[in-house]
């Protein structure tokens, strides 16, 4: 097994002599760890001494502790290093700009899960074009995208659907890492800023998780496990239903379903090719929070049993496809408002296009529809090339 660097190791290495004399400010979260397990903002402060002069939280808070959807995060002070925490998420990331001013470098530092719909690259945006506008440099940590980086799935979004769900014409799996997006988005957006990457070592485009050596740390409150990520470029579709996507249990999105399903229905009209590569589990879960609370909810558990076959977006669809088809009256797509946005639906945020909802509610046939993808998935990998800093 690899032991993959990233950029926090790096930076530990001899990067640090670069910053010298810099006043920073740092947004990461509790995921942004080196390989002793040291969180980036200790590692900073003991590298470049006083240096270290404002820390962000993104989405969950700075420690993580704050669950999904419009739940802001308090600011507050850092005892130990005597500085100010502020939340990036929401409501309260209008006054970046004003904050910027105390500081002469921005760096980030944050795990992302390489789905879309994971806030961390909007984030990220929105912290480049402040910086841009302030004059600002920015200087990002690199980490793993635990996905890999060759397989891409799912449609890409319409520029009509730009949301904190999706900044930008991505498909639901990227396979590009937070720098990579970095430098995608700067060219995309002609963000006149100065941007470094700061590389991983070691780790190559076909490489999972597992393959990195690297200890699994959630980068938010229901992403637990290696194995949530695997799952979640499809099963967060089920965020814009009234579907339970197993908030509320100790394995969200691996786990869902609701009181009104019966799986063992569900599971013959699935293909073998919609559950390629996986394992449906028949489940029974009571949610203690979120949807569907302390109701008895009967659905499945998957089990990834190959990822290198497994196509979470298209299991998923399926999946959702059949359930719009035999539970038409008790089946509803989740209401607005869903992060920050209060007219558009929720799904059509999420899948980053309207009429793939439509063509899920008239019944077309799900080949059809990942057919219909597919040469925007083939003009995306092309067009992403030049933003690539790993070899394959």
């Amino acid at each position: 097994m690899a032991k993959i660097a990233t950029g926090l190791d790096l930076f530990e290495e001899k990067f640090w002599k670069r910053l010298r004399g810099q006043s920073i400010g740092l947004l990461a979260n509790q995921a942004s760890l080196d390989h002793n397990l040291q969180n980036a903002k200790d590692a900073i402060s003991t590298f470049l001494p006083g240096q270290l002069k404002i820390l962000f939280g993104p989405q969950h808070g700075f420690r993580g502790e704050d669950q999904d959807n419009m739940v802001e995060t308090e600011d507050y002070h850092d005892q130990e290093l005597n500085i100010p925490v502020f939340s990036l998420y929401g409501n309260k990331i209008d006054r970046l700009s004003d904050i910027l001013d105390t500081i002469d470098l921005l760096i980030i530092d944050l795990q992302d899960v390489g789905t879309r719909v994971y806030t961390f690259i909007t984030t990220m945006l929105y912290c480049l074009k402040e910086a841009a506008k302030k004059g600002k440099r920015v200087l990002i940590f690199d980490r793993p995208n635990p996905l890999g980086g060759v397989i891409v799935e799912g449609n890409l979004l319409r520029p009509e659907f730009y949301s904190l769900v999706g900044p930008f014409t991505l498909p639901m799996r990227h396979g590009m890492t937070m720098g990579e997006i970095a430098y995608l988005f700067k060219d995309a957006f002609k963000i006149a800023c100065d941007i470094t990457v700061l590389p991983l070592k070691g780790w190559l485009r076909h490489m999972l998780w597992k393959d990195t050596g690297l200890r699994w740390i959630m980068p938010s409150p229901n992403m637990p496990l290696l194995e949530t990520a695997l799952v979640y470029p499809g099963q967060v579709i089920w965020e814009g239903t009234n579907i339970s996507e197993g908030r509320g249990t100790c394995r969200p999105f691996e786990i869902f379903g609701a009181p009104f399903i019966n799986p063992f229905i569900i599971k013959k009209g699935l293909s073998s090719k919609d559950i390629e590569g996986c394992c449906l589990q028949e489940y029974c879960f009571r949610p203690t929070f979120n949807k569907w609370k302390g109701e008895l909810c009967r659905g499945f558990m998957i089990h990834v049993l190959n990822p290198n076959t497994y196509r979470p977006y298209r299991t998923s669809l399926a999946l959702l496809k059949l359930i719009i088809e035999m539970y038409r009256d008790k089946f509803a797509w989740r209401k607005p408002p869903y992060e920050y946005d209060f007219k558009r639906l929720p799904i059509d945020l999420i899948l980053g296009d309207s009429s793939i909802r439509v063509a899920l509610e008239e019944g077309k046939d799900i080949k059809e529809i990942l057919d219909d993808c597919s040469n925007e998935l083939e003009g995306f990998l092309e067009s992403r090339k030049s933003y690539l800093i790993y070899s394959a």
